[in-house]
């Protein structure tokens, strides 16, 4: 029953659809801004380069890693990682993103605090999603609601890992838009203009894949936790 269970998709068809709304944001506007060359024609390396050289954090190295929309910062190497397409492409789309990246690691030089608990908890979120959902079905199969309940809690630390990557990511946008316009690369080092805003569309839809993936986590929480509190009430 619970694997037919109906109610899940009234659960996850609201975040299945957010996401996928999310997914295409992001993906209309990277291509659009991907096509849009920077009025300073510089790459997405060079302007990374130049944000955190204005940070002074020359020692961070940058490279160019395949495929599309992989860009990432590795907090372990302190290496930012940028795809294909904005390594070497002066794009809107490509500075922002390449901006971004850089931002994580400003944060990680900062030490700033939502990042910090986000990359404690890592380890322990990995073994949550390895295994919870295993022991909350072997808790429902077996009718221990205590059992059922810690896979709930496990799983719940895949839902506080999300939550608490909104912050982190909202953050690095901010001073990716902020670093832009003060080192001269966009607009002419004039806030408000039409490369601003370009850049601001790219980021900000980017925004909504991580809101739109803490609610999907959050649905599939609440769905567990009514099948765990009904084990209950059927005592």
């Amino acid at each position: 029953m619970f694997f037919f269970d109906p109610r899940y998709l009234i659960f996850m068809i609201p975040g299945i659809v957010f996401m996928l709304w999310a997914q295409h944001k992001v993906r209309s506007n990277y291509n659009k801004y991907a096509k849009v060359r920077n009025d300073a024609g510089v790459t997405g390396a060079q302007a990374a380069r130049r944000v955190l050289d204005s940070q002074g954090l020359s020692e961070v190295q940058i490279e160019q890693i395949p495929g599309e929309l992989t860009d990432h910062y590795d907090p372990r190497a302190r290496v930012l990682r940028l795809s294909q397409g904005v390594y070497g492409v002066p794009s809107i789309a490509a500075i922002g993103i390449a901006a971004h990246e850089a931002g994580h690691a400003i944060q990680h030089a900062k030490a700033y605090a939502p990042l910090q608990v986000r990359t404690a908890i890592v380890p322990v979120v990995n073994i949550g999603s390895n295994i919870g959902y295993i022991v909350l079905i072997l808790g429902l199969i077996l009718s221990l609601v205590e059992l059922a309940w810690i896979g709930v809690i496990l799983f719940g630390l895949a839902t506080v890992f999300a939550l608490l990557t909104l912050p982190v990511e909202f953050d690095a946008t901010r001073r990716a838009k902020a670093a832009l316009v003060q080192i001269g690369i966009v607009d002419a080092g004039v806030s408000g203009g039409q490369e601003s805003k370009g850049v601001a569309r790219v980021l900000d839809a980017a925004a909504w894949t991580y809101i739109a993936g803490f609610a999907a986590s959050l649905l599939t929480l609440l769905y567990y936790i009514m099948l765990v509190t009904g084990m209950r009430r059927s005592d």
